[in-house]
């Protein structure tokens, strides 16, 4: 296997820089990644029709994901789908209520651990049906406790 990599003329010149100590002292903010392009967005929007669930994951997992994509990924057939979406901090609150009273147990314990579900969901999640899932429920509320 080759480890060539073919990097634009700009991505030469900034590791040259680095190397030569140019931008050695500013702060890794300066390195980010590439900006999210329309064609990127319609890649995910391809991608979360994909008959292959493990894609569809990669599109839930997504912080560029569109919020219209979230929704029609919340009602998806696999639950690794939703799992992703419960954590991804990007997903709009509405659908981590809605993921809140999901079916699948993994998928609402990961509702309760994420950092923006809102209070009316882990509320109800506190009561939950799964022992796992208070369990969480409780366990975040030790850690902001403590915070």
């Amino acid at each position: 296997m080759s480890c060539v990599r073919f990097n634009t003329p700009a991505q030469r010149q900034q590791m040259t820089d680095v190397s030569n100590g140019v931008q050695r002292d500013e702060p890794i903010a300066q390195f980010l990644g590439p900006v999210m392009t329309q064609s990127k967005i319609d890649r995910l929007r391809l991608m979360a029709t994909s008959e292959n669930p493990k894609i569809r994951e990669t599109v839930a997992a997504s912080r560029h994901t569109p919020e219209e994509l979230f929704e029609a990924l919340s009602n998806d057939p696999e639950p690794g789908v939703r799992m992703w979406l419960a954590r991804n901090e990007h997903v709009p609150c509405d659908i981590l209520r809605k993921l809140a009273h999901d079916p699948d147990e993994t998928v609402r314990s990961f509702v309760a651990i994420n950092f923006f579900v809102p209070a009316d969901a882990m509320g109800e999640l506190a009561h939950d049906e799964s022992p796992r899932v208070r369990a969480l429920v409780d366990w975040k509320a030790q850690l902001a406790a403590a915070s």
